[in-house]
């Protein structure tokens, strides 16, 4: 059975996307059939992993509304190894569309369910908000990766996401749990940063993932190459923090 995560937080620019991209690749790498899903209508994952989202001829949009199945719209991505279900600008247009549908909130829920045993991890990539669209991606999934920076602010979204899943957990889902928060963009100079992480160790224990991602040129590089950062240079201090990452997700998962 495959398992489904979304990788998910209500503030932007965290590195949702970077992580969805490289845990992918990492994943794949580690021998593990991996499907990831774009949800956001800019499309980043779908660049990230070397697809030209302007040239698809289907995408999660039409997923979600019924006009192509799975095995029609995911396409293999070149450069990561993964197969890729990706978004263009048509997904924006799916917001107001899946208002009018039934089981609006289950739609990719109901689309992977069929090609469940051809995966072993499916990661969402969620847009930076509470959309229809992010919750087809917690309605969808076993569990959420929280990415998040060690800055005071980033404690403030964390906890009003922390009650969203626990809303879809009691109303639509009673699958979905945390399953970890990853650090990401880690500098380790910086002394509030140092005594956030200490926070969120204390506060959350074993849900903070080992692995944190340092802040890192090659990992921000990677995207315009259309590349993941594991795959752009595996040297790379950021690239070897999530081959860690990946291969506490598989431990993490073997308890499912």
């Amino acid at each position: 059975m495959a398992r489904i995560f979304c990788v998910a937080n209500q503030k932007g620019g965290v590195g949702k996307t970077t992580t969805c991209v490289n845990l992918a690749a990492a994943l794949q790498q580690a021998g593990q059939r991996t499907l990831l899903v774009d949800l956001d209508p800019q499309g980043n994952a779908t660049m990230g992993s070397g697809i030209d989202k302007r040239s698809v001829p289907k995408s999660v949009y039409h997923l979600l509304v019924g006009l192509a199945t799975l095995d029609e719209a995911r396409a293999k991505s070149p450069t990561g190894g993964y197969d890729v279900l990706p978004a263009n600008r048509d997904l924006a247009g799916a917001e107001v569309e899946l208002v009018d549908l039934e089981r609006r909130e289950n739609r990719l829920r109901d689309a992977l369910k069929r090609f469940d045993a051809e995966y072993d991890f499916v990661l969402v990539d969620c847009p930076p908000a509470l959309s229809m669209l992010t919750l087809n991606g917690l309605c969808a999934a076993h569990g959420v990766i929280i990415p998040m920076q060690c800055e005071y602010y980033a404690l403030e979204g964390l906890s009003d996401l922390v009650n969203t899943i626990k809303k879809v957990h009691a109303n639509l889902n009673r699958d979905l749990k945390i399953i970890g928060l990853l650090r990401v963009m880690f500098d380790a100079r910086m002394t509030l940063q140092q005594q956030v992480s200490a926070q969120l160790e204390s506060h959350f224990g074993d849900k903070v993932f080992r692995a944190i991602v340092p802040r890192n040129v090659r990992l921000a590089e990677a995207p315009s190459h259309g590349m993941p950062g594991v795959m752009f240079d595996r040297a790379a201090k950021g690239a070897q923090a999530y081959m860690a990452f990946a291969g506490e997700m598989i431990e993490r998962a073997a308890a499912f």
